[in-house]
């Protein structure tokens, strides 16, 4: 798994005093603190909060570098569950062969290199949290599986025959619009209302201007500067600009200052280009996501298939293509097909 990340979403107190959340919880290497000071976090804490003490499931919405894991991780420290462990895992970081394997584990001689026995990362979180960033990533087929584990309450190693009970809650999140995701085809829909119990979405930084320098704060205390000054000028330009990268984009931002600043005052000079210079203007009529042929490709075809109702030969119809010509393009998906 990768590295967990460090991005704060409040305060200088470990309670919140809008929503009496704990707002500092356990990363793996330090401390993350949550950082609230705008309406709109303000807004966020204080829905989040009775869905802590819950134990349904989450799904967490936000653009890439938001902070969707702190959030998540603040869920769990205020949970019922906050002394269990805390497991995530990024679903997009993994290849489709392996995150079967990661999530429920194996059993010796599953498969090639399956050396030894192995718990997955559902067994580990018993008890606790199992986090799943960018969801929306995961394959189909894996959906299904994931689907009977949270219904049943049971996971099934690979490679085993017999399945065991697990109680573990689940939180999960995605940059993606994961109700498009679903209309399209690419996303489950009873998983997608399995998992969508509770729904939360984390506004991107423009719009909590008030937390960009608590926020700078917190990143300079980071990098062991807490005491650092920051100069207007580079207050203004970290407030004006529109962080298309989020509070990720923030943090890095910090670091680059620091190490120019050479210990001394941090001013605009020494804050990435990116920064400095405004966004350069789009048309208005210019596509917002330019996507590669072979994802818009799939899309169409998962999606001809659902509206077919699953029925290869009928899809395949449509689509003007073979009904073999289909199957390994859906066997390229990862998608089985039976009929």
């Amino acid at each position: 798994m990768e590295q967990r990340k460090n991005f704060a979403i409040l305060g200088n107190d470990d309670v919140c005093q809008i929503c009496q959340l704990t707002t500092v919880t356990d990363g793996l290497r330090r401390k993350v603190r949550v950082v609230a000071e705008s309406p709109a976090m303000h807004a966020l804490l204080r829905r989040a909060a009775p869905m802590a003490a819950a134990d349904a499931s989450v799904i967490i919405l936000g653009e890439s570098g938001t902070g969707k894991e702190v959030l998540a991780r603040t869920l769990h420290e205020n949970s019922p569950r906050r002394r269990q462990p805390f497991v995530a895992v990024n679903v997009a970081a993994l290849p489709t062969e392996l995150l079967e394997s990661e999530l429920f584990g194996h059993v010796k001689g599953a498969f090639t290199g399956a050396l030894a026995a192995r718990r997955g990362l559902m067994e580990a979180a018993a008890g606790g949290t199992l986090f799943l960033d960018e969801i929306a990533e995961m394959p189909l087929p894996l959906q299904a599986k994931l689907l009977r584990a949270l219904q049943d309450g049971e996971v099934r190693r690979v490679g085993d025959t017999q399945a065991f009970s697990v109680d573990v809650r689940v939180i999960c999140a995605t940059h993606r619009d994961l109700r498009s995701q679903v209309e399209r085809g690419l996303f489950r829909e009873d998983l997608y209302y399995r998992l969508k119990v509770f729904s939360l979405t984390v506004p991107p930084l423009r719009e909590r201007r008030e937390d960009i320098l608590p926020l700078t704060r917190v990143f300079l205390e980071l990098e062991s500067r807490a005491n650092a000054v920051l100069t207007p000028d580079a207050e203004r330009a970290l407030v004006q600009h529109r962080w298309p990268g989020n509070v990720r984009e923030l943090a890095n931002a910090v670091k680059h200052g620091v190490a120019l600043s050479l210990g001394g005052a941090i001013t605009s000079s020494h804050l990435p280009d990116d920064v400095l210079q405004p966004a350069p203007s789009r048309p208005a009529d210019a596509p917002v996501v330019l996507r590669p042929l072979a994802e818009v490709e799939r899309e169409h075809v998962l999606h001809v298939l659902q509206a077919c109702g699953g029925r290869p030969s009928e899809a395949a119809r449509v689509l003007g293509i073979g009904r073999n010509t289909l199957w390994r393009k859906l066997r390229g998906y990862g998608v089985a097909i039976d009929g």
